[in-house]
């Protein structure tokens, strides 16, 4: 019988946006998979000097962003145990779980050329079925250099042709704190999380 292919999609998720559903889509069908993870980061280190709104808001609008979509899925894998949360970690831990499966990570273009500062990059790729990249329209990435520092990376990387779009997280809220629209760069359950509660009314939201 053929293994499941699992897909992980991380990030902050604050908040989740339609650039995420879109990614994670074409993600989930360039890659054949038969579940996408999604996987909150719950205290990213890349973003230690910003305010992150609490995970238990960012948790339900994950949850509100990809509901009405089976084949995505909420994961608590980095919730579940403490920090700090490594990529190789969480892979390992969701191998675990899922003993029969191929677990690909999806990850950006940026990242790719960072891999070798990774914590342990090697061994990444080795528990990794893939490494799935997003790649920008018209962009081919040359490998050669990351060839010499990882080699087999280049067997181990499957590009996602992902259209331009240009939502951030950090624009929609500082469109929120503004007075601008941005009703239409989210989920309709987001946006009305987000009025419900009141989230990012302020430069940057607030710890909660």
């Amino acid at each position: 019988m053929a293994r499941e292919q699992i897909g992980l999609f991380g990030g902050t998720f604050d908040p989740p946006h339609l650039g995420h559903l879109i990614l994670a889509s074409e993600a989930y069908s360039q890659l054949g998979l038969d579940r996408l993870l999604w996987i909150l980061t719950p205290d990213p280190p890349h973003k230690q000097d910003q305010a992150i709104t609490s995970v238990e808001h960012r948790l339900a609008m994950v949850r509100l962003a990809i509901g009405d979509n089976p084949k995505f899925e909420l994961s608590s894998v980095e919730l579940d145990r403490p920090g700090p949360h490594y990529t190789l970690d969480t892979v390992e831990s969701i191998a675990e779980k899922y003993p029969e499966a191929d677990i690909t990570p999806i990850i950006g273009e940026d990242s790719l050329r960072d891999l070798p500062t990774w914590h342990k990059p090697k061994e990444l790729l080795y528990a990794c079925h893939w490494v799935g990249v997003m790649r920008r329209p018209g962009e081919e990435p040359d490998l050669r250099e990351l060839e010499r520092e990882l080699p087999g990376i280049s067997s181990k990387v499957h590009y996602v042709d992902a259209p331009l779009l240009e939502i951030a997280s950090r624009e929609i809220r500082s469109r929120v704190a503004t007075g601008k629209p941005f009703r239409y760069y989210l989920p309709i359950p987001v946006f009305e999380y987000i009025e419900e509660h009141d989230l990012y009314k302020q430069s940057e939201p607030a710890n909660k």
